[in-house]
This record gives C-alpha cells, structure tokens and sequence, in this order.
C-alpha cells in the first residue's frame, strides 16, 4: 500500500483556456488535504466573463477538430492514454491528496478511466452509419456528427476517473470539452489539462473551468454549450438538469444513490464479507455505488458477524482514507449519534477511530456498523456519503425487493447468494440500473455503459459505453439522387 506524498508547497491551479494556463478574475480559494486539514493548492475561481473566453476559445477549436479525420483524433487519444500510464502513481497520489482516497484507489480510477478511452480508441473501427438504396437510383445516407462545445461537472470524489468517464468519447467524436471540476479537488484536472497538451491534442480542444457555482451556472446558461453533464448529488443534479434543458441544452445529470446489498442465508460467507466490506469502505464511503444498506433476509447472523470483524481491523491510512472535509465529517457524526437515538445499535463505531501517525489534522472516521434500523429512519433511506453500513433485516425476498422499489434511488442493487434461481429472481425484479451478483460494486465496463435509474438519473442515455454516442452525437441524414429512372416513383 502506497503513502500519500504532500506536495511542499501550494500547487497553483489556473484555468485552462486555448492552451494556455489563464488565471480566474473571482477570487482564489484554498485546497485542503482530508489527510491532514493543511493547505495543499490554490485555485482561482471563475467570473462569468472568464467563463465566456474558455468557451470562445472551445468553440473556435469545435470548428476545426470536427473537420479532423476520426483516426488522427484517436490517435491523439492513444498519446494521451500513453501519458496517463506513464504518470499513473503521480495522478494516483495526487487524487488521494485531494480527495481523502488512498494512493491505490486514486490510481484504480485512473485505470478504470483508461477503459473508458481504450473504448473512444475503437470508435474509429465501429460502422455506426447507414448507406442504403431506398429507391431505384436513391440512396440514403446516415451520419454522426459532433454536437460542438460539451461540458462536465464533476464532482470532488473521484477527481480522475468521472472526468475521464466523460471526456474521451466526447472528444473521439469530434467535440470541444470543457471540464468545470469541483473546486475542492482541482489539483488532478489541473494535471490531466497538461498531459492532454502534451499529447498534441489542438488548443481549446479541451478546456479547464475552475470556479464554484457561479462557473456552473454561467456554463449551463452559456448560448454555444450544446451538451451538459453533471454527476453529483440529487438535489443538485434535478437543479442542473432542469436549469440546462430549460436552456435548450442536451443533459445528462447522473445523482446520488442508497444501494442494497441483499444477503440471503446460502450466500457465501467468504465472498460476501469481502464483497461488502469493500462496497462500504472503498473510498471511505464516499461515492454512488458504496452499498451502505445491507438487507439481511432471514438468519445471517454468522455472515454480519464476520463483516463486522473484518470491518473492525480495517486500518485507515492504508486500507481506508479520509473524509473530504471537516464539514462532511460532522455531518457524517450526528448522523450515527441520531441513528442510536433513534434505537439503533452500533455494532461498530468509527467516531473515534486510530488515527495514522502524521496526520492528526486530518478528517477521519473509521469503519461504522448500524443494526436493527427501519426503512423509514434516516440512516437507512438517505445516502449518508461516508463509511457507514446500515442493516436492516427483513422475513423474505420479496419484502427485500419491496425495500428498493420503495426508494426513491435506483443506481445499484447486489444480490449475494449461491442460487442461480435466487440471482435471477433479483435481477428480473428490481428496479435499480445495475445489478450486481456476489458483486459489491456492480459498475459496468466498456462498452456496457454505467447508469442508474429514478432520481439517481436525470436525462436519457449513458455517459459511458455505445449509448454514450446518442449524448455526445447528433444524426445528419443525407438523400442522394443522380439521375432520372425510367420507372420513376414519388422518390425517385
């Protein structure tokens, strides 16, 4: 396991504007390290004019790098994937630094990004065109063409791998991409903005917005975006998508979540315990697809005794890293002293946890299990965003089920079990985007697309895989004729 490496001093982010690192007119905020609460970077954060030059800048580069040919646009593409490899265990520390992830975590989301761009690289191998004859002497013809200046807003806990879920595709298809990151985890993007001029691609081609929610929201309303995505929570993602397409804007807004992890008693204890200690503690619990609500169906007991042990020896700095800031530390607190409240038992408490050596400054909480909750209590129905297992025990299968009809999320549902006919019951039935068998964190890979359902997601399509072409594309239909045909008809 790799320890974090704190720069020696502030890393000075500028935007990233027509190639050239550009300074924000509207103030500068501090980047706090979750490791030790020490400042760790500074960023400039965008006025609205700063916000119209970074997308002149991307629309003028749109105008050209769609007439590129496919193939010498992947072929940046690959220079880029090349690049990232090369600076792997760099993007890797620089993630954890920023956004509380351990090393090996930060560099696993660069990875899974590769993915994402080893699938943009094939791209130009797929015929996803049409030519037919429609008519004696007619033909018609189908084709992809770019939608202009795309955006993404991305959110602090996964400060490489959602932007790269979002960029690569976009930019295969002949886009201009401006990245509007969370300004509490800039430092990686800043990075990621040089790498992509290392790799050749043209200025303005893809751009770096720094800035807070007046950056955002001068992106959405911007005339020349044709295309916004966002990923983040809820109650923010409803916000920007409806800001967007009452703009008149194609959006994609992915949001929070609750996932189930249903335990049945023939579930394989090994499998099971590690499948769900590492849904709830990866990244501290601190993104959508973290199964934080166990559904014990039946008698268990043996199998949450040994999640519970497991969780228990867990050691933070090296399999476990921090929360992002004081104030979601807080958060995440009283939320586990309102759950005992409310007659919960803690099964395990990470309020006070050991804390690494170094980093006393630091924004910790340890692995926390809660048993015996209801459905309606706080800890059960809401995404608490934190290494937090909620139990909730239910008599059978179907009331199992019934617990995530009723949630108003639908990212993602995992059965653990060593029942086929068990497996299928759950995928057949419920109602979540992506099912997981003896899977904690069921999350597709390419060219299978990641999406979830109900307020998880606001928009049609997926950000990644082939449905990821319908976001980021629009058709152009083309009827040929060349002459006149004997046996003319109302076409020809």
């Amino acid at each position: 396991m790799k320890q974090v490496v704190l720069p020696k001093a502030p890393i000075e982010v500028a935007n990233l504007v027509g190639g050239e690192h550009v300074a924000a007119k509207g103030g500068v905020r501090e980047v706090v390290s979750p490791y030790t609460g020490e400042v760790i970077g500074r960023v400039g954060l965008s006025t609205v004019e700063d916000v119209g030059r970074a997308v002149a800048a991307a629309k003028d580069a749109a105008k050209r790098w769609r007439a590129v040919p496919i193939k010498e646009r992947t072929q940046a593409l690959f220079r880029y994937r090349e690049l990232l490899l090369a600076h792997l265990e760099e993007l890797g520390n620089l993630a954890a630094i920023e956004s509380g992830k351990t090393v090996d975590e930060g560099a696993a989301g660069v990875m899974k990004g590769v993915e994402v761009i080893e699938f943009a690289l094939s791209l130009q191998n797929l015929d996803d065109g049409a030519v037919l004859e429609v008519s004696r002497g007619v033909t018609c013809e189908v084709r992809r063409e770019p939608m202009g200046v795309v955006v993404g807003i991305t959110p602090f806990n996964f400060p490489a791998m959602v932007p790269l879920w979002l960029y690569p595709i976009a930019i295969a298809c002949g886009n201009a991409f401006v990245l509007k990151p969370s300004e509490k985890v800039p430092l990686t993007s800043h990075r990621v903005g040089q790498l992509m001029t290392e790799a050749g691609f043209p200025p303005g081609v893809f751009t770096v917005v720094n800035g807070d929610r007046v950056a955002v929201e001068a992106l959405i309303d911007h005339p020349d975006v044709s295309v916004v995505t966002f990923v983040g929570s809820t109650a923010v993602a409803r916000a920007v998508y409806r800001r967007a397409t009452g703009n008149d804007k194609r959006a994609l807004c992915l949001g929070g979540a609750k996932n189930h992890l249903v335990v049945v008693p023939d579930a394989d204890p090994e499998v099971t315990i590690d499948g769900v200690l590492r849904s709830f503690t990866g990244c501290a619990g601190q993104r959508c697809m973290a199964g934080s609500l166990l559904v014990a169906v039946g008698d268990v007991e043996p199998i949450l005794d040994g999640i519970v042990e497991r969780a228990s020896q867990m050691v933070l700095g090296r399999d476990m890293g921090a929360i992002i800031d004081r104030p979601s530390l807080d958060r995440l607190v009283a939320a586990i002293g309102r759950a005992k409240d409310d007659g919960v038992r803690i099964r395990l408490d990470g309020r006070s946890p050991e804390v690494p050596d170094g980093f006393a400054g630091g924004h910790w909480l340890g692995a926390t299990i809660l048993d015996g909750a209801k459905p309606g209590m706080e800890c059960a129905q809401h995404e608490l965003f934190g290494p937090v297992l909620t139990i909730v025990r239910v008599p059978t299968l179907e009331a199992a089920l019934a617990l995530q009809s009723e949630s108003p999320y639908g990212n993602a549902q995992t059965v653990f079990t060593t029942s086929g006919a068990v497996a299928r019951f759950v995928a057949d039935r419920s109602e979540a985007g992506m099912i997981g068998i003896n899977v904690g964190v069921p999350v597709p890979r390419e060219p299978f697309a990641f999406g979830g359902t109900k307020q998880s997601r606001f928009g049609q399509g997926d950000i990644t895989g082939r449905p990821a072409l319908e976001l980021w594309t629009q058709t152009k239909k083309i009827t040929s004729k060349w002459q006149l045909q004997s046996d003319s008809n109302w076409m020809s």
